[in-house]
């Protein structure tokens, strides 16, 4: 198992580093951060394309480096001057309600080791053992929960916590996809659960109590929630492809991903978890210790962007861990927004990047090394070039022939193995992507021809055959990016009949459309991506699954990963369903609704160029294809209080839009889409001309 040891990694060549307490920067040195910082962030900017940054680096009680800047339209950037932009914080606002429930431990209000169910009695699942999970385990995503129950979680300018209001009612029907502490897997909803535990054993609101016991103690004047007035403040999001800013991008499930905060203010909330204000130090150091090591995880002992701690994303970030030095590290990443945040607790330093567009993973890179150039300042700091150790080409044992078949995670591969040594990894999903070839050596590895990433086979104690995966990306302006995880999983074998496996595929292949978001969700202006499939095109899979789903029946696929890390996040058993009309449906475990789009009927003009569309009582969305009839008009709405329409091309981009942009009518293609949505009973009169 990896520990969070303090010694070098045998990955790396000899390094001595000495690093004594940082001394405050001198007004010059402030200046050779800020220009080091906009260095970093252009570089963040550009790798993941982000439209605008901010940054913030706090030492011991203030703000010692902080800018904004935005991209160019032909290249580069240039300084944002004025106020700090405020921006979504995303999943760095776990470790609020990380703090959150710290606090009430020390009060002595509940214990992390208690099961949940004692403090939410409400909480109930179809999985017998979801008693057994503990409050400890929702921060250190071992709790074996699905992953993400956010239908209608991500809305544009409506804070109405939708998809927190109804987790528990989610949850009910729910199963567990593994035993609660088998393995830590990145898991929102432990962190929306967790806020309810927060509001039942405070007896106070969510936002109130973040408020009151975080916002104030740590001085942060500019931390928000998604229904607070900050619109003069907000960084400006955008749909790809269009100049026009979108609106506000709310989460409802602002415990797992809700918040908004400006770089100083986040910056500042790092830098409180360096001192006693908010927490014991009893309490931050057991939000540091390798909460991921309790359950399986790799055993090999070399650096990864994943160590968990208590709502840490990683305790063991490189390139501090591998020279004894505790570094924290929490990314964030909405549909729009993106964050880092890395706290050194043990010299009073924390930085923050936030962007709109981008890459949270990037973001943390740029924050780490202002954090390295504040330290590089009073220190001698020598950066080596990760590499895999050395190794030779041997003969492969035989054995390991019968691990090849199909491992899946976030996707599906194929492994092949040959006698003479070779693995041929393959994409089954994306066959136009080439094959890559991996050679045996004598440490047990397959690796690459370039000798720049490695994989192994391992078999583990639950019995699973995993693909681990080893290596080393060279980021150019923001350091070495190591990767040491398990990838994937052997997906077991499943035989089912031809007929059935082709029919799963034939139906998966085809575009879906939402049905139970609500109006205002990010779901509908995504759509793009759910039309591009053509009705008919198979999905390639192992036999037996549909992507990692594996084939139960006709009407049933069940979701069978174990995979730690991020590898198996976000998993959901599939029910098939024909409704009374013969059109098909598919119902998400975590509460999503789709709808075969070849269900859709074409839209009617009326007679006299008026109609109206009404939301039935069970508040599906209803969807319309514009046939010849429709094709060439302009549609115009009247439109219902708490509902939207969405109009679409062929394509699927977006045409009009009443939540993007105020929209009251559109100009009809065919072969586009409509789509009305909002509250039963709401209903829309409309005019074609």
């Amino acid at each position: 198992m990896k520990q969070n040891t303090k010694t070098l990694s045998a990955l790396l060549l000899a390094l001595v580093l000495s690093l004594s307490l940082v001394l405050p920067v001198s007004a010059a040195e402030s200046t050779a951060l800020d220009e080091a910082a906009r260095a970093v962030v252009n570089s963040a900017m550009t790798y993941g394309q982000a439209v605008q940054a901010s940054w913030a680096v706090w030492q011991d009680g203030k703000i010692i480096s902080s800018g904004s800047q935005r991209a160019k339209e032909d290249g580069g950037t240039e300084p944002l001057e004025g106020e700090s932009p405020v921006y979504g914080a995303g999943s760095v606002s776990k470790i609020f309600t990380t703090v959150a429930v710290m606090q009430l431990a020390e009060a002595g209000k509940l214990d992390l080791d208690e099961p949940v169910v004692k403090y939410l009695p409400g909480f109930k699942m179809a999985d017998p053992r979801y008693k057994d999970i503990t409050v400890r385990m929702l921060l250190n995503h071992s709790s074996g929960l699905m992953g993400s129950s956010f239908a209608s979680g991500m809305l544009f300018d409506d804070p109405t916590p939708t998809a927190t209001a109804q987790l528990l009612d989610r949850l009910s029907t729910q199963r567990l996809k593994a035993d609660p502490g088998a393995y830590s897997v990145y898991c929102n909803d432990g962190f929306t659960l967790a806020e309810l535990v927060v509001e039942a054993v405070a007896d106070m609101n969510f936002q109130d109590y973040l408020r009151a016991n975080i916002f104030d103690k740590a001085g942060l004047k500019e931390t928000y929630f998604p229904g607070d007035n900050f619109e003069a403040r907000r960084a400006d999001i955008y749909q790809a492809g269009d100049k026009r800013p979108l609106p506000k991008d709310c989460l409802g499930v602002v415990g797992a991903g809700g918040l908004y905060a400006t770089a100083e203010d986040l910056a500042s909330f790092g830098g409180a978890l360096t001192r006693t204000a908010l927490l014991k130090k009893s309490s931050l150091d057991a939000m540091a210790a390798p909460e991921y090591a309790n359950g399986l995880w790799p055993e090999e002992d070399s650096p990864d962007a994943l160590s968990y701690g208590l709502g840490w994303d990683s305790v063991e970030w490189y390139p501090f861990s591998v020279n004894g030095i505790t570094a924290l590290v929490k990314g964030g990443d909405t549909q729009y927004y993106h964050a880092g945040l890395v706290v050194l607790p043990e010299y009073k330093l924390a930085a923050a990047v936030l962007t709109s567009g981008g890459v949270s993973t990037y973001n943390e890179m740029a924050a780490s090394q202002m954090l390295l150039a504040v330290l590089r300042e009073k220190e001698d700091i020598v950066e080596l070039r990760l590499r895999l150790p050395a190794a030779k080409r041997a003969e492969m044992p035989k054995e390991l022939l019968s691990s090849a078949g199909y491992y899946g995670s976030l996707t599906v591969y194929q492994i092949e193995l040959a006698e003479n040594g070779t693995l041929t990894m393959r994409f089954p999903a994306t066959p136009d992507f080439p094959p890559r070839v991996f050679y045996y050596y004598d440490d047990g590895s397959f690796r690459d021809g370039a000798g720049t990433s490695a994989l192994r086979l391992v078999k583990e104690d639950n019995g699973q055959t995993y693909l681990y995966q080893w290596a080393f990306a060279d980021v150019s302006g923001l350091g070495y990016l190591p990767t040491s995880n398990y990838a994937a999983m052997r997906l077991p074998e499943n035989d089912v009949d031809p007929a059935l496996q082709e029919k799963w595929n034939s139906i998966m292949g085809g575009a879906v459309l939402p049905m139970n978001e609500r109006y205002s969700s990010q779901v509908y202006a995504a759509l793009g991506t759910l039309l591009e499939a053509e009705s008919g095109d198979a999905v390639k899979s192992a036999p037996g699954y549909i992507g990692s789903l594996r084939i139960v029946d006709e009407t049933h696929a069940r979701y069978e990963l174990q995979v730690p890390g991020t590898g198996g996040r976000d998993g959901s058993d599939m029910e098939l369903r024909r409704d009374g009309k013969g059109a098909l449906w598919f119902y998400q475990s975590n509460g999503s609704v789709y709808m075969d789009m070849n269900a859709v009927s074409a839209i009617s003009t009326g007679s006299e160029g008026k109609a109206a569309c009404t939301i039935q009582p069970d508040g599906f969305a209803r969807w319309y294809k514009v046939g010849d009839n429709a094709a060439g008009k302009t549609m115009t709405v009247q439109m219902p209080k708490d509902a939207g329409f969405w109009v679409y091309d062929a394509k699927g981009r977006i045409v009009a839009s009443s939540v993007l942009w105020d929209d009251a009518s559109a100009k009809l293609s065919k072969g586009g889409l409509i789509a009305f949505a909002g509250d039963p009973g709401a209903r829309f009169e409309l005019t074609f001309s």
